[in-house]
């Protein structure tokens, strides 16, 4: 399984979603740090929760790293999110 489909699983389990778009935007950031041959390294993220409504930003930023794990962050460079709690 792509790290895109272990990102797109545990953020639907934990924020149940109205809108999940992870894209792995690895191949734009060649010759960049942290950039690693056959992807996987930079990932695009757009959610869209009603969980979200009352968070500050760094709150949502928070719980979605939180969601996502360690593991699956320290196995990648970027992380770029987009977080709302209404579309």
């Amino acid at each position: 399984m792509g790290i895109v489909s272990e990102i797109e699983q545990k953020l639907a389990a934990a924020f149940q979603p109205s809108v999940l778009e992870v894209v792995d935007d690895s191949e734009s950031h060649r010759g960049h740090a942290g950039f690693q041959e056959g992807g996987e390294s930079h990932f695009n993220v757009k959610i869209v929760s009603d969980k979200f409504g009352g968070m500050s930003r760094i709150a949502r930023h928070r719980a979605v790293h939180a969601a996502i794990g360690a593991e699956i962050i320290g196995r990648i460079h970027a992380l770029a999110l987009d977080i709302s709690d209404r579309s």
